[in-house]
């Protein structure tokens, strides 16, 4: 049995053969023969032979890295992004590193400072909320190093991305929310800066004006935190005519404000019916259970790492491209009235 790392040189002193024979027999090299081959890989299997990454990565010109900022880890969604990211990232023999930004532009500026420093072979990016200045981004395309988009883009960098239909999402949240009654919807959103963000609150506009239901701007507020929940519902819920259904941009502040509206005394979904947007976890745990647009986050995840792959492996230039996952509503006790 061979002590320490064992290297090809290894192999082939044993065999008696040239490094380049057992080289070529590992790469199953149709110039070598059956019997060499055989030897070759059964004494590899053996002795436990890897190849050496640093040294394959300096002769390839590839790290056989691919790095990764999100905005926050422990969001639901992005963390069913990364579990498709890494699985098909792991398939294709590529190691993930992944930096979050927590929503804060001077920590991406410096994840994406330190994923070129590694050599990464390319870079998947969802900017965080607190992002409006694009240099840093625009620095990765100028380094020739390939990037992807997913969820949250940038609409100045002409790049490949991976989004979901938050228009179409947000449209079947209120249009379900109409169907059972609501009439006074308000929408908690986001960052209106946000290209996701902007596209929620026109789904849910169209939605409402397809359906004869008058758009009122005083419910329509920028509430996707705990914090700004707990400031604002008690607010909208004390207005002369308040609202008789939300839809929230995320499930933790639709799961907030089902918290407020019960501690008020009034019963969610007979007094006010609730929609989310994520189908995280969460909203299996709200009583009652919280309906919400499912994202498929896992999907985005692959799918992103797949055009990736695709500007990182494939030699020949082609245009951009746009994968849109669509999104699916899932109706659960916080919005489950007959329809009206």
């Amino acid at each position: 049995m061979h002590k320490g790392q064992v290297t090809i040189k290894d192999i082939a002193k044993e065999l008696g053969i040239s490094p380049s024979t057992v080289s070529r027999a590992l790469k199953d090299h149709p110039d070598i023969s059956a019997d060499t081959k055989k030897a070759v890989q059964e004494l590899a299997l053996k002795w436990n032979y890897k190849p050496d990454p640093i040294a394959l990565s300096l002769k390839s010109r590839k790290s056989k890295i691919i790095g990764v900022i999100i905005p926050e880890i422990v969001h639901y969604f992005f963390s069913t992004v990364i579990s498709g990211i890494e699985d098909l990232a792991n398939d294709s023999g590529y190691h993930v590193m992944v930096c979050q930004s927590n929503e804060n532009y001077d920590r991406e500026v410096r994840n994406t400072q330190a994923l070129l420093s590694c050599r990464v072979d390319g870079i998947l990016v969802s900017v965080s909320k607190r992002t409006f200045d694009f240099k840093h981004l625009k620095t990765i395309q100028e380094s020739g190093v390939p990037m992807v988009f997913f969820d949250r883009i940038c609409d100045e960098i002409v790049t490949d991305r991976v989004i979901v239909d938050d228009f179409e999402g947000a449209y079947q949240a209120v249009k379900h929310l109409i169907s059972i009654g609501c009439r006074r919807i308000a929408h908690l959103a986001s960052h209106q800066h946000l290209i996701i963000a902007q596209n929620r609150k026109e789904g849910y506009i169209k939605a409402l004006s397809d359906h004869n239901v008058p758009v009122d701007e005083q419910i329509i507020v920028k509430c996707d935190t705990i914090t700004e929940a707990n400031e604002i519902i008690p607010k909208l819920l004390n207005l002369p005519n308040p609202p008789d259904g939300f839809f929230a941009v995320n499930d933790l502040t639709a799961a907030e404000t089902m918290k407020i509206v019960k501690s008020k005394g009034l019963n969610v979904p007979e007094d006010i019916a609730i929609v989310g947007f994520t189908n995280a976890q969460i909203s299996n745990l709200t009583n009652p259970t919280l309906s919400s647009v499912e994202q498929h986050g896992y999907e985005i995840g692959k799918n992103a790492v797949r055009l990736l792959l695709d500007r990182i492996e494939k030699e020949e230039e082609y245009p951009v491209q746009t994968k849109i996952i669509k999104t699916e509503l899932v109706i659960k006790g916080s919005s489950m009235r007959k329809k009206k």
